[in-house]
């Protein structure tokens, strides 16, 4: 556990980074640099959320949808991932830390997906902190993949237990708080089977500017939340 003087801290967090182009754009910077400040700031709130105590952090990073941006800037993000997902590199920045992602990656191409696939097979034994990054990433596709997963394996007959051990984070537990930064209040798409009882927070902060004392209140906030899953405590 950590220093961190907070009253719960939650096993599960989820953040949908949102913000990095308009960042960039008050600064008079092309979008490709507001990503590349975000993903500095990611390194930095991953760590964090680890030292703390957290044991399970999932990032959306790339959804389905952000394919309808401009070329260019996709392929500033594919460079930005090819950087981030480097085995080498990774395993020193994150020591303990199994790298999980979500997502039909392999459309960023063949280079890519061996990148992925290395760092993937290189964290697998790893157990004391998971790291999800949803890249190409939709919470209806990943239902969508679960189900055809199924059918491949012949199922036929299926409860939530079922679908939980076919989604991309099959045996983790769900996200107790998921933070979308810049203001935003929606899911996007994001971990839709797995968010049906999480908390929800949304700052007005854009995510380059989401530091230490942000997530330190979020999960202040977090810690006062009155979890009930549909129960009424005695005292209510």
């Amino acid at each position: 556990m950590s220093n961190y003087s907070l009253n719960a801290v939650p096993t599960h967090i989820a953040f949908i980074i949102d913000g990095n182009g308009r960042w960039a754009k008050r600064r008079g910077l092309s979008r490709s640099l507001g990503h590349k400040a975000g993903f500095n700031n990611l390194k930095k709130i991953v760590k964090l959320c680890f030292e703390i105590g957290i044991r399970y952090v999932s990032i959306y990073a790339f959804s389905t949808e952000n394919w309808n941006r401009p070329e260019k800037e996709i392929e500033g993000l594919k460079e930005i991932f090819l950087q981030y997902f480097n085995a080498d590199k990774f395993i020193e920045d994150y020591p303990d830390v199994k790298v999980n992602i979500m997502g039909e990656y392999s459309k960023f191409g063949e280079d890519f997906k061996a990148i992925a696939d290395d760092v993937i097979a290189r964290t697998n034994d790893r157990d004391k902190y998971i790291l999800n990054v949803g890249v190409n990433y939709s919470g209806k596709d990943e239902i969508v993949y679960a189900v055809n997963r199924m059918i491949g394996d012949g199922v036929t007959r299926v409860d939530r237990s079922t679908i939980d051990n076919y989604i991309y984070t099959s045996g983790q537990p769900e996200p107790d708080l998921i933070i979308r930064t810049s203001g935003e209040q929606r899911l996007s798409n994001f971990m839709l089977w797995q968010c049906a009882y999480s908390e929800l927070y949304f700052p007005k902060t854009l995510w380059p500017d989401f530091k230490k004392k942000e997530l330190l209140k979020a999960l202040d906030v977090y810690s006062k939340r009155n979890r009930r899953f549909g129960q009424i405590k005695e005292e209510e």
